[in-house]
């Protein structure tokens, strides 16, 4: 079957959570499939990682992003109906493409990973469609517009409702609806009712991702994370505020690696703080985990599955997280990781593990067999395979 992959972003390298998705599609539906794929350029690294797609065979089109004025330019949609999202996402250009190559029959089925990029394929009626939403884009909104102050408040809101809208739209009029976890996927049954629905879960790479306990420092935390994206900054700065602090007075060793690239003002400036170290852009955040006694995950705003908190996982680290970032894993509080939303759960888990390294081993250990028994890629991606073996076109 001939597949054209629509993604938000140059699914290559695997070194964020949309990119370790897409990247993981690609390769799976590439197996048994013709894939193109057509995808928006946000940097010069997209525009290289786009062309080490083709030396591996991927042929691969990209339209150059530019994010900024791209914000800028969907502004006027503040007037209209329309969600912000479609505008700072939109391309007359990559739409062309997509029209071409449908209309050539050129391809037998669209998958888009992202809602902002299904609006491409939406024309286009007469060929198979897959809508990889991985969680609700309107959600995050809607959770956005909870922590924000007017303007913003009310930006977000409109936004959470327009997209929620569009989303809609899309999820009626397409073969499949796909989400990360089950939980995701029981919120869209609950606010999309009658439409198709299933579950692709997330993995982990279990081959690259190996425990070394043995390297672990002590007192040692560690956040993984891109830091320019918002729930990622709001956890990091809540966690620095309000609980490391307090940890800190318990166990005065204990200190913060943040890890991550494009750190904004804010996020360096917590670098500065007593404890508190901030890399930027690492070559292998894994180095960084194999040093840390335990792995935080602190988001007060997630949905999905965050991928940061699996590959901890996978390294045999204990895990102290919120429920917000550690819902989509589906795991178990006090035998895979450890889940509290204030900071007085939060500072009593970590120091607990940061005084019984015994204690901190066992469930680091827990935790890469849970990841091992549910979270492998294979496996993960069957019901893929089911899906694309479904649609495929009569001949």
């Amino acid at each position: 079957m001939k597949i054209l992959f629509l993604s938000q972003r140059v699914p290559y390298p695997p070194n964020r959570g949309d990119k370790i998705t897409t990247w993981r599609l690609l390769e799976r539906m590439s197996r048994n499939h013709d894939v193109q794929v057509v995808a928006f350029a946000h940097d010069d690294a997209d525009e290289r990682a786009a062309e080490e797609l083709r030396r591996k065979g991927h042929a691969t089109t990209t339209f150059r992003l530019n994010p900024r004025w791209d914000r800028v330019r969907s502004l006027p949609l503040l007037l209209t109906r329309r969600p912000l999202t479609l505008g700072v996402y939109g391309s007359r250009a990559l739409q062309a493409e997509v029209d071409r190559r449908i209309e050539a029959k050129s391809v037998d089925l669209a998958y888009a990973y992202s809602s902002s990029m299904g609006a491409f394929m939406l024309p286009h009626a007469g060929i198979r469609r897959v809508m990889h939403f991985a969680e609700l884009d309107s959600d995050k909104w809607r959770q956005y517009s909870e922590r924000m102050q007017p303007p913003m408040r009310w930006v977000y809101r409109r936004e959470w409702r327009t997209l929620e809208r569009f989303e809609r739209q899309v999820a009626n009029a397409v073969d499949e609806n796909v989400f990360c976890t089950p939980l995701e996927e029981e919120i869209f049954n609950a606010r999309m009712p009658g439409a198709p629905s299933a579950v692709v879960r997330n993995g982990v790479d279990l081959a690259g991702y190996e425990p070394a306990p043995e390297l672990a420092e002590p007192a040692h935390l560690v956040f993984v994370g891109v830091m320019d994206y918002y729930p990622n900054v709001e956890g990091c700065q809540w966690f620095a505020d309000e609980i490391l602090p307090r940890v800190r007075e318990l166990v005065p060793a204990a200190h913060l690696t943040i890890v991550g690239a494009h750190p904004t003002p804010e996020v360096l400036a917590l670098g500065e703080r007593p404890g508190i170290a901030v890399t930027g852009f690492v070559d292998d955040p894994r180095d960084y985990l194999r040093r840390a006694q335990v792995s935080v995950a602190p988001l007060r705003i997630a949905r999905g599955i965050q991928n940061k908190v699996l590959e901890a996982m996978a390294m045999g680290l204990p895990v102290v997280g919120t429920t917000s970032a550690t819902q989509g894993v589906d795991a178990r509080h006090g035998k895979d990781y450890l889940v509290a939303d204030d900071v007085e759960g939060q500072v009593a888990a970590i120091c607990g593990l940061l005084r019984d390294t015994e204690r901190t081993r066992e469930l680091g250990a827990q935790a890469r067999r849970f990841v091992e028994e549910r979270y492998d890629w294979e496996a993960c991606l069957q019901p893929l395979d089911d899906i694309l073996n479904r649609l495929q076109p009569e001949r």
